[in-house]
């Protein structure tokens, strides 16, 4: 049966059942409608939360037959993702394709393909959507569903979960977990809980049961140095919270950090799900290996993300104001930097110019600790209806814009060829020449004679 579309407006729970319609915001001149579910405040079991299975390997999977029930893994010197397989002999992100290899020697390393990745993505969240216009994306393999308002018309909770699992596995075909819960901090622990593959509801009257005797790791928000510092006072498990008081649990974690865990064990989480807003980032990221990485070959990977990422922001119809360098070590151990920019462009040269500064400022700390992972995210983003050029007191020189201050050179119409030729061709018709392995080059077909200019 074929999942139901429906149209649907959220109440605000009086027993006149009175519609309230959300006010739309004006965002730079664009009317935006933002929905906040709350049937699930009903108390009823009525947010999902969909996780594909190991989505990077499970797509290579796919993809590649022979891959199927064999031990996967993603990347090269640094570790993606795992399957299933992998991950049961320790494989695990991140990690480096060295120690995965000496923990499974028969562990099968394949590179990422990210524009499969974005399709597939694409195809699962049509999904969703056909099945409720109430979905929050969390990243690019997992959403919460409220599906709270179809209870009458398209099947419980639960039937609908187990709908979008099995259109999931029929037209993507990737295997997905569903968490069934009152809060989406229930529903994504549940899903957790039931992978690989599987369905799990938590009722309302059983949220202890199931919470309690779960080990503190599991609970969303608690990160390692969370969990140690909790085991080190001999707290083990969500009950062991649960019986701590508020102030207890600010004394050792903080105010928000012990407030929003002591919610967490108690089940007082928010209901809530957030539909519409504003995205508030773009961004990409390149696994370069255990190294040593020269910089140049660094930088040049960075130029290939702005590429990648200012055409996303152009074809998003955005402008950002602020630019993010990610980093991540030898050691696993992460850094940032960032700079914001004083106008907001869309420009790829600008956007290119401000990532490149950063990474020459912390060139110090990667030349001494070893790089294995650089990042670009693009914030402060605003509608594109209007771009403030910048402004210089340098003298124009030749083929400058006046229209954008002198010493401004104008790239609108570079970047539009750019975004162009990816539409038509594909996003690896045109790369930077930096980015070409040694030895690759390219050609071009010879002209006969007389066919020349």
């Amino acid at each position: 049966m074929a999942a139901t579309r429906v149209t649907w407006t959220p109440y605000d729970g009086a027993l006149t059942s009175r519609p309230r319609r959300p006010a739309p915001r004006d965002v730079g001149g664009v009317c935006e409608r933002v929905f906040v579910s709350t049937i699930a405040s009903t108390g009823r079991a009525s947010i999902l939360h969909a996780d594909l299975d190991s989505f990077y390997a499970s797509v290579a999977q796919r993809d590649s037959p022979w891959l199927r029930g064999r031990p996967v893994a993603v990347g090269g010197g640094v570790i993606l993702a795992a399957s299933y397989e992998a991950k049961r002999r320790g494989v695990s992100t991140p990690m480096s394709g060295r120690k995965a290899r000496s923990l499974c020697p028969g562990l099968i390393v394949v590179p990422p393909d990210f524009p499969v990745y974005t399709e597939a993505s694409r195809k699962v969240f049509d999904i969703f959507r056909r099945t409720t216009p109430l979905v929050q994306g969390i990243s690019i393999d997992e959403a919460f569903l409220d599906v709270g308002g179809l209870h009458r018309i398209d099947g419980s909770p639960v039937e609908i979960a187990a709908r979008v699992r099995r259109l999931v596995a029929e037209e993507v075909g990737l295997p997905i977990t569903v968490g069934v819960a009152r809060t989406p901090f229930l529903a994504k622990v549940a899903s957790q809980v039931a992978k690989p593959d599987g369905l799990l509801e938590v009722p309302p009257d059983g949220e202890d049961a199931f919470l309690h005797p779960l080990p503190i790791e599991r609970l969303w928000g608690v990160g390692e140095a969370t969990a140690s510092r909790l085991r080190s006072f001999g707290l083990t498990t969500a009950g062991d919270l649960a019986a701590l008081p508020e102030h207890v649990m600010v004394g050792l974690l903080g105010g928000a950090g012990g407030r929003h865990l002591h919610a967490v064990v108690h089940g007082l989480t928010s209901t809530e799900l957030t539909i519409g807003a504003r995205r508030s980032s773009i961004g990409a990221q390149r696994a370069l290996g255990p190294g040593p990485h020269e910089s140049e070959a660094v930088h040049a990977a960075l130029l290939g993300l702005v590429d990648r990422v200012s055409h996303r922001l152009r074809e998003s119809n955005k402008l950002a104001t602020c630019v993010i360098l990610r980093l991540r070590f030898g050691d696993y151990t992460k850094a940032s930097r960032s700079h914001t920019l004083a106008q907001a462009t869309g420009s790829t040269v600008r956007l290119a110019d401000a990532a490149g500064t950063l990474l020459r400022q912390a060139s110090g700390v990667v030349a001494a600790r070893g790089i294995t992972l650089v990042g670009v995210a693009l914030t402060g983003l605003v509608p594109d209806a209007v771009e403030q050029p910048e402004l210089s007191f340098e003298d124009l020189p030749v083929g400058t814009s006046p229209a954008l201050g002198a010493g401004v050179r104008d790239t609108r119409l570079l970047d539009a060829a750019v975004d162009g030729l990816g539409e038509r061709f594909g996003s690896g018709a045109l790369t930077r020449g930096s980015l070409l392995r040694s030895g690759e080059g390219f050609s071009a077909p010879l002209l006969p004679e007389g066919d020349g200019p």
